[in-house]
């Protein structure tokens, strides 16, 4: 069995008899130590997705497991990057990690709480910042301090929800290369949901294409078989690089596109008779204004010829 599995699984939205279904049966199997990118596009599907890894919501039906055991709800062995940081905005840098280790870790010493709050908060290059808060930080910054808590809980799977989304393109750059030494080093399971399929090929060895909603689904695995470790500039020109590219984009314009639903709808037109422009204002008193339908009258007018 795998690391982490999910089997058949759905999930939809709103009350009975007008229910959304949001994913389609998902069927997805993860390698312990894998690095997996899901891409797909905005309102697909993804965050649900990853909620329900998170153990955040259910699934309506399937089942996911992790390391053989069932995900019912949140759990220390599931960390999570969300988008917005979510960071607690009275507390320092060291303050932060310090509360995700103490929750999970209770009987350790608080000198090993210590050691292993710093050894994380050096991970991704933040001692010289370790006493601000997070208002004092740069987003790039606070979304470091969000991969060092996670990381620093030390749970089986790491769970990235398009972690990078709301960073500008130079410090984005700058977290992608991060988020790559520290798998090397860590070599944390790792699920990274993006919209960049860039930014999936550069950091993943798997990449996996989810469809346009409603009942989005995935597609076809593909193997990131690119030597690690990856140099941006370089990977442009590697052929293979280009080829997984293409499958992936070939797969989210076709049929995993955007769907279009068809409705007939009844128009209802304004009452109303538009303005005689063909008529100049200087004749008969002017032109005639708009009136509604119901306003015009006809009468028989007897003349002498």
């Amino acid at each position: 069995m795998a690391f982490l599995e999910l089997k058949n699984v759905s999930k939809g939205y709103g009350p009975s008899g007008h229910r959304s279904e949001v994913l389609r049966d998902i069927n997805l199997q993860i390698e312990k130590g894998e690095f997996v990118a899901v891409v797909g596009y905005s309102g697909a599907g993804k965050t649900t997705l990853i909620s329900l890894i998170a153990g955040l919501i259910r699934p309506d039906t399937g089942s996911l497991t992790l390391n053989d055991l069932e995900i019912t709800e949140p759990g220390p062995d599931r960390g999570i990057v969300f988008q917005n940081y979510s960071l607690l905005p009275w507390f320092s840098v060291y303050e932060n990690i310090w509360l995700a280790v103490d929750q999970v870790f209770p009987n350790w010493s608080i000198s090993k709480k210590q050691q292993h709050v710093e050894k994380y908060i050096a991970m991704v290059n933040l001692t010289p910042a370790r006493e601000k808060r997070p208002g004092e930080l740069s987003g790039g910054m606070r979304q470091r301090v969000s991969v060092a808590r996670a990381l620093a809980m030390d749970p089986q799977i790491l769970l990235l929800d398009e972690p990078l989304s709301a960073l500008d393109a130079l410090t984005r750059a700058t977290l992608q290369d991060e988020i790559g030494r520290i798998w090397q080093e860590d070599r944390k399971t790792v699920v990274l949901i993006t919209n960049d399929v860039d930014e999936g090929i550069l950091l993943a060895g798997r990449i996996i294409p989810l469809s346009a909603g409603p009942n989005a689904t995935l597609g076809p695995a593909i193997t990131v078989d690119i030597p690690r470790p990856r140099d941006r500039k370089a990977v442009n020109h590697d052929s293979r690089y280009r080829q997984i590219r293409r499958e992936v984009i070939d797969f989210l314009l076709g049929v995993g596109g955007r769907k279009h639903t068809a409705i007939t709808k009844k128009l209802v037109l304004p009452d109303i008779e538009p303005e005689d422009l063909t008529v100049p204002q200087s004749l008969n008193g002017g032109r005639r204004r708009p009136v509604r339908r119901h306003e015009l009258k006809r009468e028989t007018v007897e003349i002498d010829t």
